[in-house]
């Protein structure tokens, strides 16, 4: 295994050209599959009784016929008595039979593209059943969740069932409540054509009539959305990745016009899946194969084990194969929180291109990223209830790609690559969450874990709150050694009161030496005094573009340096303790407190102290230091 210098920050997907931006919104296409704008979907009632334990799956196609025959065999466990049980599947393929103990049931497929199966006697809590559904037809073509097409002239056939395609082509349980713990899929198909599924290819058998059956089995558990099948006469090469005794295949189908330009480009994937396996973990589908598959829409699709393709660009390859750790083994919870996928995957993407193209790159990819976030003043990470059932509001590019990416950069930043890293690893191998689903909170509950601070105001203004800060930045020279930097914020959106956040800021002598600050900035006009180590001639907010933020301005102070100036007291009002900032040439001598009266009330010899047993008030502060006195007003609250 190629190991790697991991140089931090982070970058986008894409650099953002044209033609980059073009491919990006391909693979989004592609993964939301938006053939309608608002689906009636939502959590089926009548699929909650139940949890699926194996499934079956036999398809009869031909590519160049729009067509499916199948036969699907599902195993089940009762979670509450059963009586009947019910399977999503549109209304347009027709079931001719179903089967328990090769004994023929009663059904009624309905128009909420339903099918109900009558049981022949009541599933108690606990106990499990298995039916056979034999079903053919011409798949429902709303969501285009079942392609056939030509390549170079030659019929393939393709599936791509994100979000709620899987039940038009075959019997499933498609609500992100339950994965199938195991699956069989069987292809029969004409000889001349090659089969792709999910997991190991275990037989290939030519059935002595012009088809052929090919089998995988795939023995991690599984989404029905992420179940696909591709046929048509691809070739196939294999590449060898991981580090033994966790090295697996990884298996390339590829279009026969495209096969040697493809084998250049897929090279690609060893030192991505390196780098990958490197900060997170091994790759969690390493006892079966990983593998591409070239099918005909624009981007691609993160199928387990086989992610179908377009196109073989890095940015492409990186962000499917990210999907297999987030997305594929943790999957989404629910599609409020499709940013564990995408703003996860998204980022990875952006990681290949930090560890591997260098920080100019990386500076600019996230340059244009925080563009497009910014583009719209409002837009939360985390959709809505409604938000959930609008296909393009899920897969938008702007707020649960690039937002949900950059928050997550963000997150890094503000605890921190150590921590931040061992909480991303420490999510993964929750055995709560792997190969399950998760939700916003159980990343949440990681990261807090380890960062050992709680993380409510960041996910209340940056991943529930809409839109996002810009800053006022003012830089001013304060004493020998020192600056004075004030820092005010508006945000675009009233959803957010304030963005708290940690910020860097560039500081520049004029002659090319630069000395970057980091303050934490909790409150509007907050002010910080910084050492550097000359006298500043520019400033610049966030160089390596940590924060979503637009509109930023700065400003270089020319005020002349004036001993008070210099001298701070804070916090002011405070009711405990107080602090005497000085510049670091000035020492000094002594505090004197005096009271409205003028009387003396507190005498202090050091720069922090207490100011407790002070009664609430107005006190006039005399500061005397090794350059002279200087005085000040102190509020006790």
């Amino acid at each position: 295994m190629r190991k790697y210098l991991f140089i931090l920050p982070f970058l986008s997907l894409f650099s953002y050209s044209q033609n980059d931006n073009e491919e990006f919104n391909k693979m989004v296409e592609a993964e939301m599959k938006s053939a309608a704008s608002l689906q009636n979907i939502q959590v089926n009632p009548n699929t909650q009784n139940y949890d699926v334990t194996y499934q079956e799956l036999r398809f009869t196609v031909d590519p160049a016929i729009y067509h499916i025959a199948g036969q699907v065999t599902t195993s089940f466990t009762a979670l509450s008595n059963m009586s009947n049980v019910t399977f999503d599947l549109t209304n347009q393929l027709t079931v001719s039979s179903v089967t328990m103990n090769s004994n023929s049931l009663s059904f009624v497929q309905n128009n909420n593209s339903e099918l109900v199966i009558t049981l022949p006697t009541t599933i108690t809590t606990g106990n499990s059943g298995t039916v056979v559904i034999t079903y053919s037809g011409a798949p429902a073509t709303g969501e285009q969740a079942f392609t056939a097409t030509t390549h170079n002239g030659t019929p393939v056939i393709y599936t791509l069932s994100e979000p709620f395609g899987a039940r038009d082509w075959w019997p499933c349980k498609q609500d992100l409540n339950d994965k199938i713990e195991s699956i069989d899929v069987y292809i029969t198909a004409p000889n001349t054509y090659t089969s792709v599924s999910n997991g190991l290819e275990q037989s290939a058998n030519d059935n002595g009539n012009g088809t052929k059956t090919t089998h995988f089995h795939h023995s991690y558990p599984i989404p029905a959305y992420l179940v696909a099948i591709a046929v048509t006469n691809y070739q196939i090469f294999t590449q060898i990745a991981g580090t033994a005794p966790n090295d697996f295949p990884i298996v390339n189908y590829i279009y026969p016009e495209n096969f040697a330009s493809a084998q250049t480009q897929l090279a690609q994937t060893l030192p991505i899946m390196d780098l990958y396996e490197t900060l997170f973990e091994p790759y969690p589908f390493h006892n079966e194969k990983y593998g591409h598959a070239q099918f005909g829409w624009g981007g691609g699709m993160e199928h387990t084990t086989v992610s179908f393709m377009n196109n073989f660009g890095r940015g492409l390859i990186a962000h499917e194969l990210a999907h297999q750790w987030f997305g594929d083994k943790i999957t989404c919870g629910s599609w409020k929180d499709i940013w564990l996928n995408e703003g996860f995957a998204t980022y990875l993407a952006a990681l290949v291109i930090e560890n591997l193209d260098g920080q100019a790159a990386f500076v600019s990819n996230k340059s244009n990223m925080i563009a497009l976030i910014t583009s719209q003043p409002n837009g939360a990470v985390y959709l809505t209830d409604t938000e959930a059932l609008n296909v393009n509001r899920i897969f938008s590019s702007r707020l649960s790609y690039n937002k949900g990416a950059m928050v997550v950069h963000m997150l890094r930043w503000k605890m921190g690559d150590t921590a931040f890293f061992q909480a991303i690893r420490n999510y993964l191998a929750d055995t709560n969450l792997a190969y399950k689903y998760a939700i916003t909170t159980d990343l949440k509950s990681h990261l807090e874990a380890v960062f050992g601070n709680s993380l409510d105001e960041f996910f209340n203004d940056w991943l529930y709150g809409q839109g996002y800060p810009s800053y006022s930045i003012t830089a001013q020279n304060w004493g020998s050694g020192q600056a004075k930097i004030t820092v005010n914020q508006t945000q675009s959106n009233a959803s957010v009161s304030f963005f708290e956040m940690p910020l860097e800021i560039r500081l520049g002598d004029g002659f090319g030496q630069t000395h970057d600050v980091i303050v934490d900035h909790l409150s509007d006009g907050q002010e910080f005094i910084v050492s550097v180590p000359f006298s500043i001639a520019s400033v610049e907010f966030d160089p390596n573009r940590h924060i979503i933020s637009n509109n930023n301005t700065v400003t270089l102070g020319n005020e002349n340096f004036e001993l008070a100036q210099t001298v701070t007291l804070y916090p002011n009002p405070s009711s405990y303790n107080l602090r005497i900032q000085l510049p670091n040439t000035v020492l000094l001598n002594e505090v004197t407190f005096y009271n409205s009266l003028g009387q003396i009330v507190l005498n202090q010899y050091t720069t922090d102290f207490s100011i407790e047993n002070l009664s609430k008030g107005v006190y006039f502060v005399k500061i005397t230091t090794s350059e002279g006195i200087i005085h000040k007003n102190f509020i006790k609250k």
